[in-house]
């Protein structure tokens, strides 16, 4: 894989924290619909991939980042908080480079998340399923 594609990928890794804080009484981007087990559409809860053959999951204020090459190696984790302006900040880890880095993304739409990392690199993750 080329490191530019490499750090792409750990960028939206990143992107895929959960440790969720809201400011307001907006409910919390993980709430469960009523009677449901599927999150809300306004979370970023569940599985991404991107453009580079990556998945990403956010779960319980955790993400994770693995290939999706058939050896599903575990490229970067991290935490994520969602701030009141739904500004989703993620704190990530590299398990290629070892680094950590901050990634910034909002939700274009239910679907598309879009995220910008510390050094100005662009992304975006799609929803699966």
């Amino acid at each position: 894989m080329k490191m530019r594609t490499v750090l792409a990928l750990l960028a939206a890794a990143a992107a895929l924290s959960a440790c969720v804080d809201f400011g307001g009484s907006r409910p919390p981007p993980m709430a469960m619909n009523p009677g449901g087990s599927q999150p809300r559409m306004n979370s970023v809860e569940g599985s991404w991939a991107d453009s580079n053959g990556l998945n990403s999951t956010f779960n319980g204020g955790r993400f994770e980042t693995h290939t999706t090459d058939g050896t599903n190696q575990q490229m970067a984790s991290g935490t994520y908080t969602t701030d009141p302006s739904g500004v989703i900040q993620i704190n990530l880890y590299s398990n290629i480079k070892r680094t950590s880095s901050k990634v910034n993304c909002f939700l274009a739409n239910p679907s598309q998340l879009n995220c910008t990392s510390e050094t100005g690199g662009h992304f975006s993750l799609n929803r699966q399923g």
